[in-house]
């Protein structure tokens, strides 16, 4: 056991219901990866609360038979367009510049992939990261180019900006202090990053968001980057991460997370040793946050963060429920 784990406090918090279209879970597949599910049974899982509404309309292409790589585009579709959600898509935070930059990326079990940076003005980049996979050679197309390339794929061009976003930043921008500088932690990072297992046992995922609030113009972090914010790995399993993107780049975190699956850990472990590792090339340093949520090919799921407050949804067996994650510093 490495010097990390063995300081670390681990805790679990007991599972939280939530509202949906979908009956809740049972409480024994709310114990984190301690249900292996048949490959013939879909499976999806997402971060954060707004992973409850996506994994309902990702539910509705897996219960009808559609393929793993639909239901995580048609799943983080719904934040991307929701102005609520002010961490993805249309209503995210801008940047220092009062502009809104979105990123996404999409992986599918034959290990294609497609991604999008720097994005202005196109509401749901994960599509457009989509096309880039099914109609280039290319993996990853950044600002104006990928603006350019949407518009010649009939997406349209809309304002992204809300009210609401734009009045964060106007606080932000008057005030520009130790305490208002940014925003809480938990508006700052939540990022949607979505896994699913088909009925054909067939991996995918997604990774989408609007990024850092009042970032750097320009600043682009692990949530496009394949190998990072998210990973596919059809004969092992799937991982996608939340939090501060610098990290999570730094030891590419989700890439790693389905290596250590490969070596035998299961998606809990897998995502514990990827954190601790993060905590150690910050030199103990936890004053930010970055959780992972793992699926393997054989429906084990993980979930794992840092610190406290890390919440995802899981959809299986016709049921979706928010649940707490474990931790690993106190």
């Amino acid at each position: 056991m490495s010097e990390i784990s063995r300081r670390s406090f681990i805790k679990m918090s007991a599972a939280l219901g939530a509202a949906g279209s979908i009956v809740p879970l049972g409480s024994a597949l709310g114990k984190t990866g301690s249900e292996k599910m048949m490959k013939d049974n879909p499976i999806a899982i997402s971060t954060w609360k707004h992973g409850v509404p996506a994994n309902d309309a990702a539910w509705k292409v897996l219960s009808s038979g559609g393929s793993a790589l639909d239901a995580v585009e048609q799943g983080v579709r719904v934040p991307e367009g929701d102005p609520e959600v002010t961490s993805v898509g249309y209503g995210g935070y801008p940047d220092e510049d009062c502009r809104v930059t979105l990123d996404a990326c999409i992986m599918g079990p034959d290990g294609t992939t497609g991604s999008v940076a720097f994005v202005e003005g196109y509401k749901h980049p994960i599509s457009i990261a989509r096309k880039v996979m099914e109609e280039t050679d290319h993996d990853m197309i950044v600002g104006e180019g990928a603006e350019e390339f949407a518009r010649k794929h009939g997406f349209k061009k809309v304002d992204l900006l809300t009210e609401k976003a734009r009045s964060g930043w106007l606080k932000w921008k008057a005030k520009m202090s130790d305490d208002d500088d940014w925003l809480p932690r938990k508006e700052n990072h939540d990022t949607i990053g979505m896994l699913a297992l088909d009925a054909k046992g067939q991996l995918a995922g997604a990774c989408t968001t609007s990024g850092l609030a009042f970032k750097i113009h320009g600043r682009v972090g692990d949530s496009p980057i394949i190998g990072a914010g998210m990973y596919v790995d059809n004969e092992v399993g799937a991982v996608a991460a939340t939090g501060r993107g610098e990290a999570v780049i730094r030891v590419c975190g989700s890439f790693l997370v389905v290596e250590l699956m490969r070596q035998g850990m299961s998606p809990q472990e897998a995502c514990r040793e990827a954190l601790e590792r993060i905590v150690e090339k910050h030199g103990g340093k936890t004053d930010f946050q970055v959780g992972f949520v793992a699926l393997s090919r054989g429906g084990e799921h993980g979930a794992m963060s840092l610190v406290k407050g890390f919440e995802y949804a899981l959809a299986v067996d016709g049921r979706n429920e928010l649940f707490k994650a474990e931790y690993i510093i106190e």
